[in-house]
């Protein structure tokens, strides 16, 4: 009861005129910005933070501007990957295998609004999943001390490794940078200088508004300057523009059971909508069974990694909001973007500022139903703004992230870093190194060292502070869990391979 009563206060603020406006633009610049190949949720938070900090924006309505962004942008990458077969970004991927099949079917229109009234069911179901069990988490990270703290942190950066798929030593490497450069500036405890290299620039450390721009948009417009044409024309969205009662019907058990998963996939720091949306395929291709022509326009295959994706977006908002840990890089974004209004998230905020968690849980439900709304409509008008060349965007996204830096601190030294941390940014992707992995080393790098000197404080610097309650001891349990994790899917697709050998040779 108590929770309907939060509930009903957070929507008093989720639906002021201002706040509305404000979802309303969001989700309209995360669809623009989701749907152009290769910016993504990160860039389009990122580059909103500096404007909504430099235009004065009330927290809550800060944070309800970037959500409704990374709602926004979940939508939009579905659209150029069903009518261009180009993934917005790394969890659209999913879509691409039956979404674009589809619109080279003629059914484009059809493809388009089931993908978005996928979106919608998954968005819903795991929004409602944030009302019931976030305020209980919270309750229970109450009784968190730092050393808690400083192991759940440690499990969040073993997840975001042993979930990284195939390049587990790569993401692992990305963190460990992360946490290092979470390390320049003055030691807030002794007063040395650490890593600053005699530049009183780095004095201050690297603020994270220029360390996340330098990453993405600095490095996203390298990676567009290498793309010498605009690429192939998109699929038209041809024939009916809306599903009817029979494909709704066929899919929506997908849905139940993909925005459930991506609800759960969500909320484990690390695991993130790509996960989510590979894991919900291939359950839903493994239940379709001889049935399914999922690669070919089944609409399962389509609903399933939208659904989870949404769903996964809007479950990754519980860590962060419960445990101060971001369990997206999209919302480690969000995280610095708190930081930047002196808020800490975790457990007490549900106690000390009700308004801005609960007006943020609204205004969850309000972007979805904004989305879905405008979206189906609007189909035509968005798969135009495919066409922008990147003579354009470059500029434009450049012109943007120096504006948003500067706003910061006025000084031309987080310019020039900006721009030597988006080289840097741009050569770790071509190694394939995820920047994400780096930025979430970076947000955690600090609190780490704060609870860990903490705790070591309060225990004398003995270190049996980090295993002596039954939190830590499950947390161990946890972190064991996840670093068996990689060897034991090598070990498993080692035997694959062996047995496939043996069975060609018999």
């Amino acid at each position: 009861m108590e929770t309907l009563q939060y509930l009903g206060q957070g929507f008093s603020v989720a639906l002021s005129p201002n706040n509305l406006v404000t979802a309303l633009a969001g989700t309209t610049i995360g669809t623009i910005v989701g749907l152009l190949p290769g910016l993504g949720p990160i860039n389009g938070v990122a580059l909103l933070i500096p404007v909504a900090f430099a235009l004065g924006l009330p927290p809550e309505t800060a944070l309800i501007l970037l959500a409704s962004v990374y709602l926004g942008c979940e939508y939009g990458g579905r659209i150029s990957s069903i009518l261009l077969n180009i993934p917005g970004e790394a969890s659209a991927v999913m879509t691409t295998l039956d979404g674009y099949p589809l619109a080279r079917q003629g059914k484009g229109g059809i493809a388009l609004s089931i993908s978005a009234w996928s979106s919608f069911i998954g968005g819903m179901i795991a929004t409602l999943g944030v009302v019931m069990f976030a305020p209980m988490l919270a309750r229970w990270a109450v009784s968190f001390g730092p050393a808690e703290y400083f192991m759940l942190m440690v499990f969040a950066i073993v997840c975001l490794a042993g979930m990284a798929g195939d390049k587990p030593v790569k993401t692992a490497v990305a963190v460990i940078i992360g946490l290092l450069l979470s390390c320049v500036g003055i030691d807030a405890n002794s007063g040395v200088y650490r890593f600053t290299f005699g530049s009183l620039g780095l004095a201050d450390g690297i603020q994270f508004v220029v360390l996340v721009l330098g990453l993405f948009s600095i490095s996203e417009i390298l990676t567009l300057l290498e793309r010498t044409h605009h690429g192939q024309a998109a699929v038209k969205a041809s024939g009916r523009m809306l599903f009817n009662f029979k494909e709704g019907s066929s899919v929506f058990a997908t849905n139940l059971r993909s925005g459930v998963m991506g609800f759960v996939f969500g909320i484990l720091p690390g695991a993130g909508a790509t996960l989510a949306s590979a894991m919900s395929y291939m359950s839903e291709k493994r239940i379709a069974g001889e049935s399914g022509r999922f690669g070919e326009g089944d609409l399962r295959g389509l609903a399933a990694p939208e659904t989870a994706n949404s769903a996964s977006a809007c479950g990754s908002m519980v860590p962060m909001l419960t445990l101060g840990i971001p369990g997206s890089g999209t919302t480690a974004v969000m995280l610095g973007a708190l930081t930047l209004y002196n808020i800490t998230p975790g457990p007490l905020l549900f106690q000390n500022q009700p308004d801005i968690v609960w007006g943020l849980i609204a205004s969850l439900f309000v972007a979805n139903v904004i989305l879905i709304v405008m979206n189906v409509p609007m189909i035509n008008i968005f798969t135009r703004i495919l066409s922008v060349p990147n003579w354009t965007l470059v500029p434009a996204i450049a012109i943007i992230t120096s504006i948003g830096v500067y706003a910061v601190h006025a000084t031309t030294f987080d310019l020039f870093l900006m721009v030597a941390i988006g080289i840097f940014g741009y050569i770790m992707r071509k190694l394939g190194f995820p920047l994400s992995a780096l930025l979430l080393g970076f947000i955690l790098g600090g609190m780490m060292e704060s609870n860990l000197r903490r705790a070591l404080s309060i225990s004398d610097g003995d270190l049996a502070i980090l295993w002596n309650s039954p939190i830590t001891l499950g947390l161990w349990a946890l972190v064991i869990v996840m670093v068996a994790l990689p060897f034991w899917r090598g070990y498993r697709a080692r035997r694959a391979r062996v047995a496939a050998v043996v069975e060609a040779n018999a």
